[in-house]
């Protein structure tokens, strides 16, 4: 498995901080935002990692002197078109392998290790040769589901998944016993999310979401849902840096989770 973190983005929330460095570059407690998902991957056993973003070279310097045990390599995302635009730019380097694809500006207490073997799990002994997993959490509020992908859930399983869903919608939603869930930075897929990228058409707001790729397994009924236990935070904002530099001074990120 090839571990695939996206770490593009114009990082207009957190301007004037973003105005000459990168979002991802910027020190949550006592080291750089990108190192996060980077020492997430690893300790979950995926040590070829590509990092893609607008300044390569920025990430280059950041890691000039880092002691990770993995591959890391580092490659260029051509405009802002969204997520699954910026990741069909790893398609050569994950090739025919899986990937885990996680957003830059996601810490998460623990590592997604139980999460892997989940999704292989799923490959391996479900009906389904192709699919992806999205691993969610529970909101405290129902308001922090407006600003992030939500999957909607009922006893059947996953439903459907909503990109940043207005508030009445949610509320209709639980209101009729479904249960709604925040999509977190983090997707496991068959190779062939390249196709299904490629394919897509852009959204109302000109982006190319990962929704839809997700929304694409799902109709198929191949996609899993991993609820994360602990907590987990971006960092995408100036509220939500200064939390994930907070919880990760007081309680560490990346830890191992109990199986």
């Amino acid at each position: 498995m090839k571990g695939v973190i996206l770490a593009g983005g114009l990082g207009t929330r957190l301007m004037p901080l973003t105005h000459m460095l990168n979002k991802h570059l910027l020190p949550v407690w006592d080291k750089p935002m990108i190192h996060y998902p980077v020492d997430n991957l690893i300790k979950s056993g995926i040590k070829e990692i590509l990092i893609i973003s607008n300044d390569p070279d920025a990430f280059v310097r950041a890691f000039r002197k880092s002691k990770y045990k993995a591959d890391i390599r580092f490659g260029w995302q051509k405009g802002e078109s969204g997520i699954a635009h910026a990741l069909l730019s790893a398609r050569e380097f994950v090739g025919d392998d899986t990937c885990c694809v996680m957003l830059g500006d996601n810490i998460y207490q623990y590592r997604v290790s139980v999460a892997k073997r989940s999704f292989e799990e799923f490959m391996q002994y479900g009906s389904c040769g192709q699919g992806g997993l999205i691993v969610t959490k529970q909101a405290n509020l129902a308001e922090d589901l407006t600003r992030f992908g939500c999957a909607f859930s009922d006893y059947t399983g996953l439903r459907r998944i909503v990109e940043k869903p207005d508030i009445k919608v949610i509320k209709e939603a639980v209101g009729s016993g479904s249960s709604a869930s925040i999509v977190t930075g983090t997707y496991f897929y068959t190779p062939d999310v390249f196709d299904v990228c490629k394919n897509l058409k852009p959204s109302a707001r000109r982006e190319y979401e990962i929704t839809d790729v997700n929304t694409h397994y799902l109709e198929k009924g191949c996609l899993q849902e991993y609820a994360t236990e602990g907590w987990w935070q971006d960092a995408g904002t100036f509220e939500s840096l200064y939390q994930a530099t907070t919880v990760v001074r007081n309680e560490g990120a990346n830890i191992a989770e109990l199986e």
